[in-house]
C-alpha cells in the first residue's frame, strides 16, 4: 500500500522543525535562529531534484537558515504560514498537482490538515500522536536524523528511479 502511494508521488512537501531538523531551536548571541540539518536528508532531496521530482517546504516560521538550506538542496519553493492548509492549496495550484500526487511529511498539530489530504502522508517517530495516527507511514529514523532521506529512497525506489539517480556516484 505504501509503495503504491509512493509510486504516484510527483511532489514532496516538507515541514522543517521536527522533520528536516530534530525540532530544537537555537539562538545565537545576536538573536539569530540556528538550525541543524542532516546532510543525508540534503543529498536525498537533491537526488529527487535530479529525478525530476520537486520539493517544497511549508514551515510555520521561515528563517534565513531555511531559505539558504533550501537553495542548497534545490528546493523549488519555501513558504511560511501557521495556516499551512492555505499554503498547501496554493502549492497544488501553482504546481498543477492533486492530493494524490503529493507526499507530505510533518510532525505536529499544524501539519494535520495536510496529513489528512496528501496522497502519501508521513511522520517521523518524534511526531505528536495525533499526526502519527492519521499518517500512512512513520519512518524508522527521527526528524533531523535521516527521516527525509528514508522517504526519498522509498519514493525513488518505488518509481524505479533510485539506480538511475545514484549511478553517477557508483562509477
Amino acid at each position: 500500500m505504501i509503495e503504491e502511494r509512493a509510486k504516484k508521488v510527483k511532489l514532496l512537501i516538507l515541514d522543517v522543525d521536527g522533520v528536516l531538523t530534530d525540532g530544537r531551536i537555537v539562538y545565537d548571541n545576536f538573536g539569530d535562529e540556528l538550525k541543524l540539518f542532516n546532510v543525508n536528508d540534503g543529498l536525498g532531496i537533491y537526488l529527487l531534484y535530479k529525478a525530476g521530482i520537486k520539493t517544497v517546504i511549508i514551515t510555520a516560521k521561515k528563517t534565513r537558515a531555511v531559505v539558504k538550506r533550501a537553495r542548497d538542496m534545490r528546493v523549488a519553493a519555501v513558504y511560511s504560514n501557521h495556516y499551512k492548509l492555505k499554503v498547501y492549496q496554493k502549492v497544488l495550484r501553482k504546481f498543477r498537482m492533486k492530493d494524490e500526487d503529493v507526499c507530505f511529511m510533518g510532525d505536529d498539530l499544524l501539519d494535520i490538515s495536510i496529513i489528512k489530504r496528501a496522497g502519501l502522508a508521513i511522520t517521523p517517530p518524534n511526531a505528536v500522536a495525533e499526526a502519527k495516527a492519521l499518517s500512512h507511514y512513520t519512518t524508522q529514523k527521527y526528524g533531523g536524523k535521516g527521516a527525509v532521506r528514508e522517504v526519498v529512497e522509498m519514493i525513488l525506489k518505488s518509481q524505479g528511479l533510485w539506480e538511475k539517480v545514484i549511478s553517477i556516484y557508483l562509477k
